[in-house]
């Protein structure tokens, strides 16, 4: 019989690439996680890892094996969702986690509202930029993702994922007040070519978006200076350091004095934002609860 506990460590392996990130991430010590990967060798009779001085890569069997694992977590995930339907009445607690902006708009006024309606349902939020919320939700430190589309998001993550989308918003073009555009009704991007550029940095989602964006219309952006905070970008507009596109509810509640905020004429940008649970666990009804409430206050942002 194997032990799915050692099934968990070794697709932690697979996600991680090493026994020490693949520990860390299942809060074990790395002798602990090289302990149940050889107990798991034991197990199936078949060598999981190949050694190469610090570093292992998984064997054939050992990458069959992984794929198994994605398979029976996710089982797993519908064998609790499932007997979580049988108890009566909804108690217990939820972890979410979000980027700034969506936590702001989204997650806190679903946790305002669940506070009402359930009373007894405890909303843990993490904030959590890019891909970290989609780590954070396969390694089991939250319970639902809430992130940014991207273009190159891992295949074994997208199986291991089920994503619902929550909404789409547009992204306004920021810029010095003294800028010749700053009094445009609206500034396409092909018209800021010449200019220096602010950009969150690369791996950010943003970041991807307002990269394609500029190539759809002709030129690649000269980025200047890299900020994640969307505050920092505009306090940097405002110095004149360059122009940027910032998502529009990221706006809201910024102080922008030296700057202006424009929308965006011809190809307009949209970052489109989901939620994500680990498959098999959607019908939880815990986390149905808190998505439809979260379905729903995204559903009033655009009221």
């Amino acid at each position: 019989m194997i032990d799915p506990r050692r099934l968990r460590v070794l697709r932690a392996l697979a996600e991680h690439g090493t026994v020490t990130a693949a520990a860390h991430a299942l809060y074990l010590s790395p002798s602990a996680a090289s302990q149940q990967l050889a107990a798991l060798e034991a197990e199936v009779g078949h060598l999981l890892l190949e050694r190469r001085g610090r570093s292992v890569r998984l064997t054939p069997a050992g990458a069959v094996l992984a794929t198994h694992a994605t398979k029976i977590a996710a089982q797993l995930e519908e064998a609790e969702a499932d007997m979580a339907s049988c108890s009566a009445g909804l108690a217990g607690e939820v972890a979410i986690a979000a980027f700034a902006s969506a936590i702001t708009e989204v997650v806190a006024p679903a946790v305002a509202a669940l506070r009402d309606r359930a009373p007894q349902v405890r909303i843990r939020v993490k904030d959590a930029e890019g891909r970290a919320s989609q780590r954070l939700l396969i390694d089991g430190a939250v319970d639902i993702a809430v992130s940014v589309e991207q273009w190159d998001t891992p295949g074994q993550s997208r199986e291991q994922l089920l994503r619902e989308p929550l909404y789409g918003e547009p992204f306004d073009v920021v810029l010095p007040s003294d800028h010749p555009l700053a009094d445009a009704p609206e500034v396409g991007l092909a018209d800021l070519r010449n200019d220096p550029w602010i950009t969150p940095w690369p791996g950010n989602p943003v970041h991807d978006v307002v990269m394609r964006a500029c190539e759809e219309v002709g030129f690649q952006p000269r980025v200047e200076c890299l900020a994640d905070d969307s505050r920092a970008v505009c306090a940097l507009v405002s110095a004149g350091a360059g122009v940027a596109l910032v998502p529009r509810s990221a706006l809201h509640g910024i102080a922008i004095g030296g700057a202006a905020t424009r929308p965006v004429g011809g190809f307009r940008p949209q970052r489109r934002v989901y939620t994500a649970v680990r498959s098999g666990s959607e019908q939880h009804p815990l986390l149905r609860l808190v998505l439809r409430e979260l379905q729903d206050r995204a559903a009033a942002l655009g009221s």
